[in-house]
């Protein structure tokens, strides 16, 4: 199995990896800052990538988007992660959502909601983590819809739900069936437009100091019509892992991206400064962090274009997703922590983008699933394997 970039993609990742190091990267320490002037650079950006065919590449052509197939994404998605504002500028921070609507909504939802969203004329948000619950089991989640008159009331509190605070829309896992109906069964997805009465922003929370738009949002008689239900009632678990799946996949290559950055700023770093008389390059305690840093880069590739081969053949890659979703994570930490022992006092400092990456970094340990779920699940389907006398020939199932 072959893991080299195809020539058909080579020239465009290769100018998202030029788009990302002249005009991203640069730019962060405005885009930080928000406000007009992050905003109107943000828009800048924006055309810029649509006007050099650099926009929403990962998109159905038939929404507006790129085209690119799964697979052929995951490598410009690397690249494109090198930055926590690539999504925003390219365009593809809405992906989840927009395959999202784009299996489930219906015509009115579409036109409303989808047709903006490529366009990045509109954002959209998630909601469903809840204070005070184990969201790892969603299960447990207590946010209720009640069919009354035609429109659906909902009733509840959600957090972590990311730039709610910017979005047209929140889409909502809520309760929606009665008691004695399997659990699996008894959450569906709700359209919530942001500016309904009752939807109320409780507050931003700050992520590791971070002002990163994870809104808590209080939903108190929220009332939508019953046309905004999004896909069938009581599939609101298949449609969370349709977008889970390739989306822990994206989230891997993001991680990936982060990490090579960390990795160049590291080597260079090596490379510039001298103590005890000689470049830091030579030291072998350093070197040795160039070498862990490249092996777990490299492994964590591998894996993560492996399970991204299994999703574009069909596959659900359970097991393959898990893995990858742990070893990204962790990986990344380890990189971003060795970059910034590195530069030192410097590393410390916003001097570098290290400090920040370091903090995205840890929380990607907990989002989307903390590392525990995904070690017990994966490694209980693995053993369910040999428990029906089989086995696990790595590499091949």
């Amino acid at each position: 199995m072959a893991f080299d970039i195809p020539a058909s993609v080579r020239p465009v990742r290769d100018a998202v990896h030029a788009f990302m190091t002249e005009r991203v990267e640069p730019a962060e320490p405005v885009l930080r800052r928000g406000g007009d002037e992050a905003a109107a650079l943000v828009a800048d950006l924006q055309r810029e990538a649509k006007a050099a065919g650099l926009w929403a590449l990962g998109h159905p052509k038939e929404l507006g988007g790129g085209g690119l197939p799964f697979l052929d994404y995951v490598y410009v998605n690397e690249v494109q992660g090198r930055s926590e504002f690539g999504q925003l500028a390219l365009g593809t921070y809405t992906l989840q959502d927009s395959l999202m609507l784009h299996r489930h909504a219906g015509a009115e939802q579409r036109e409303r909601f989808l047709e903006p969203l490529v366009r990045a004329e509109i954002n959209p948000s998630f909601a469903m983590t809840e204070p005070g619950i184990a969201s790892s089991d969603p299960t447990q989640l207590t946010t209720t819809a009640t069919l009354e008159d035609g429109e659906w009331v909902i009733r509840g509190r959600k957090w972590f739900t990311t730039f709610a605070n910017r979005a047209a829309y929140t889409t909502v896992m809520c309760r929606t069936e009665p008691e004695g109906t399997s659990p699996y069964l008894s959450f569906s997805m709700i359209l919530v437009p942001t500016d309904t009465p009752g939807y109320t922003i409780v507050r931003d929370t700050p992520v590791l100091g971070l002002d990163g738009g994870h809104c808590e949002v209080l939903y108190d008689e929220v009332r939508v019509p019953e046309g905004n239900l999004l896909g069938p009632r009581g599939h609101g678990f298949v449609i969370a892992q349709e977008r889970l799946g390739p989306g822990r996949i994206f989230h891997c290559m993001r991680f990936l991206g982060q990490a090579q950055r960390a990795f160049d700023l590291m080597c260079a770093r090596l490379h510039e400064r001298t103590a005890f008389g000689e470049p830091l390059y030579k030291k072998q305690l350093l070197q040795q962090h160039v070498f862990d840093s490249f092996a777990e880069i490299q492994s964590a590739r591998l894996l993560t274009l492996q399970a991204a081969r299994k999703i574009d053949s069909g596959d659900q890659a359970r097991v393959e997703i898990g893995v990858i979703k742990v070893v990204a994570a962790r990986m990344l930490n380890a990189v971003i922590d060795r970059a910034i022992q590195v530069h030192g006092a410097e590393g410390l400092t916003d001097d570098t983008p290290l400090g920040h990456m370091y903090r995205h970094a840890r929380a990607g340990r907990i989002f989307d699933g903390p590392d525990e779920v995904h070690v017990t699940t994966t490694a209980r389907r693995i053993l369910k394997e040999y428990g029906k006398g089989g086995n696990w020939e790595f590499g091949l199932r």
